[in-house]
């Protein structure tokens, strides 16, 4: 038990520092020149310089990061389901921090969440921790 949540708790920290610099770093230097954005917003707001060297640097970091972050996420998946099956999660409460994963920032609480309920359900986690 110990090792598996150790190895969700690696995969949810890896794959939520990667989601957070995709959107909130990434997406806005590649995307905010005052173009319109995926056919949705007509207009973004105008931060940085259409073919700068700072928007080049945020569609490599979408790019390559985006596509790690995908792989990596589904690995996040493997070990959070083994995870929540070696520790007897109900299928809500797994669904649910499966689905956080997706959410930037979000998805640092559904691991503390998880984690809490695993070491608190799980007593001799407690007794390996001290």
């Amino acid at each position: 038990m110990k090792a598996a949540l150790l190895r969700y708790r690696v995969m949810a920290t890896i794959v939520g520092v990667l989601l957070v610099v995709l959107i909130l770093i990434g997406v806005p230097l590649a995307n905010f020149d005052g173009s319109s954005m995926w056919g949705v917003f007509p207009a973004t707001p105008e931060l940085v310089t259409p073919g700068s060297s700072v928007q080049q640097f945020g569609e490599a970091i979408t790019e390559y990061l985006g596509v790690a972050h995908g792989w990596l996420y589904m690995i996040f998946l493997v070990t959070a389901f083994m995870l929540g099956r070696r520790a007897q999660w109900e299928m809500p409460f797994l669904v649910v921090t499966l689905v956080c994963g997706t959410v930037p920032i979000l998805s640092f609480w559904a691991e503390h969440r998880a984690t809490q309920r695993t070491r608190a359900e799980h007593p001799e986690l407690q007794a390996e921790l001290r």
